[in-house]
């Protein structure tokens, strides 16, 4: 009892295995992420594939769209047959095959290239994807009831991992692709993976490891639905009376809070369709940016990047510690959220206007990006960050990493949406050029987004909060 009461303040020691695996799989995931616009439209006797930005931008937005599709089937493999540990280890390993596939391009032509391409980008979907539900739920396993209060700063901080990693990836990938090219380039994040995979074992002894759905006998989400959805209903009952014809009450009462989560999700896919342009749109208006020198670094459009996560990490402890106390019942999860939805709508509005002295043909150095940057960064904290802690604290501890694989998923959906958008919409601008990277698509960003984060706080002010403390802001 002593022991329990002397921990009750610290968070437990796996914690840090956790962590650290998570920084090392983002800087394998954004170091390859990086460098891919240029990658794809580079030429092909610098190492890239040749490619349009409009081809780019549809890649890059399939790959992500695919990546947090397959947190469905991480969530499955993790509540229902393996659990979470055995699902983050053993689909790791198809993360590293995915970052080995890339390497291995130089040694073919340019179909052998583009053929590697498709491949490694899948095997990594697979990989990234298929233990992003799990890693975040995993984590907040760990803590005892009496250690929930620590859960926020935790959450915090491993966000400020995944930016740390990511920081640095920026930096160096684009330094290794500039120097010795492109296959190295897509070798380290390899190997980094390898070095996230091998962290996570070493912490095995110390996890507490919860048992499955299947294991406990419980019914998940999709069965209790679809089985009271199809069965023959008596009239003077609701739905979910029907449903505990079949089902415990405490399946029944699990099942039921995944779908008011699930109705304050579908708004948030549009945010995604902006933030994760930062990879693909953004680094390609940058190419046609004058590089920058800071500091003795020559800063140009995939460095450029760096400043999202150092953001980041210099935000969060801002946020969490100073800005959010303050705001009290102001800073619920869901008024925090709808903050940061009309701050990524600003974001594109700074980028047109970038994008339009550029069609004017000024000359531009790349540090024009910076406040586009700082303001979707602070729309990330606040949607990005809170969207994590909201959906860990609002679902029933049998959903939790079916609720987090469907915050995902409006991650695939915001990606798919702007590569249809890509695809289906003319694809040259009024003035020339790639319609993908042009003012007027930017703009038309802006203000879908901001339509979406008007209706996002009309459902925010209707949405009944399972845990009490969370709608005081505490």
């Amino acid at each position: 009892m002593s022991d329990a009461v002397s921990t009750a303040g610290r968070w437990p020691k796996q914690i840090k295995y956790i962590i650290g695996n998570e920084a090392c799989e983002r800087f394998s995931y954004y170091g390859m992420a990086g460098i891919l616009a240029g990658y794809i439209s580079g030429q092909l006797v610098a190492g890239g594939l040749g490619k349009s930005e409009n081809y780019a931008t549809e890649v890059i937005s399939l790959f992500k769209s695919l990546n947090y599709f397959t947190p469905l089937l991480g969530a499955w493999l993790s509540d229902k047959l393996i659990g979470r540990y055995k699902t983050i280890f053993w689909v790791s390993l198809f993360y590293c095959a995915g970052h080995g596939t890339l390497a291995l391009s130089d040694f073919f032509g340019p179909q052998g290239k583009l053929n590697c391409l498709f491949i490694g980008l899948t095997l990594i979907a697979l990989g990234s994807g298929g233990i992003k539900p799990c890693v975040s739920a995993f984590m907040g396993e760990q803590f005892r009831p009496d250690q929930s209060h620590l859960m926020q700063k935790a959450y915090g901080a491993f966000y400020v991992a995944i930016n740390f990693g990511s920081f640095f990836s920026f930096l160096v990938i684009p330094w290794i692709k500039n120097h010795h090219g492109y296959s190295l380039a897509f070798a380290v994040p390899g190997i980094l993976m390898a070095i996230a995979t091998f962290i996570f074992w070493r912490g095995k002894r110390f996890y507490i490891l919860v048992p499955t759905n299947r294991e406990k006998k419980h019914a998940g989400f999709f069965h209790v639905f679809f089985t009271t959805l199809f069965m023959k209903r008596a009239s003077d009952k609701t739905f979910w009376e029907n449903a505990r014809t079949q089902f415990s009450e405490n399946e029944v009462a699990a099942a039921r809070s995944v779908l008011p989560i699930l109705f304050v999700f579908a708004t948030i896919p549009m945010f995604w369709a902006l933030y994760d342009q930062g990879n693909s749109t953004w680094v390609l208006q940058g190419l046609k940016m004058a590089n920058a020198n800071l500091l003795g670094l020559d800063i140009g459009a995939e460095q450029m990047q760096s400043l999202n996560p150092l953001l980041i990490m210099l935000f969060v402890p801002i946020f969490t510690l100073w800005i959010y106390p303050r705001l009290g019942r102001f800073a619920a999860p869901l008024k925090r959220m709808s903050y940061g939805l009309f701050l990524a709508s600003v974001s594109f509005v700074a980028v047109a206007l970038i994008e339009q002295r550029l069609e004017a043909g000024a000359h531009l150095s790349i540090l024009w990006q910076t406040w586009p940057y700082i303001i979707i960064t602070a729309a990330e904290v606040l949607v990005s960050t809170t969207g994590l802690e909201f959906a860990f604290r609002e679902a029933a501890p049998e959903m939790k990493s079916l609720i987090m694989s469907f915050w995902l998923l409006t991650v695939a959906a915001g990606n798919l949406f702007v590569a249809l958008l890509t695809r289906f919409l003319p694809t040259t601008a009024a003035g020339g050029g790639d319609a993908a990277v042009s003012s007027g698509r930017f703009m038309l960003y802006a203000g879908m987004m901001f339509a979406v984060a008007v209706i996002f706080s009309l459902i925010a002010a209707t949405y009944r909060y399972r845990d009490q403390a969370a709608a005081q802001g505490k």
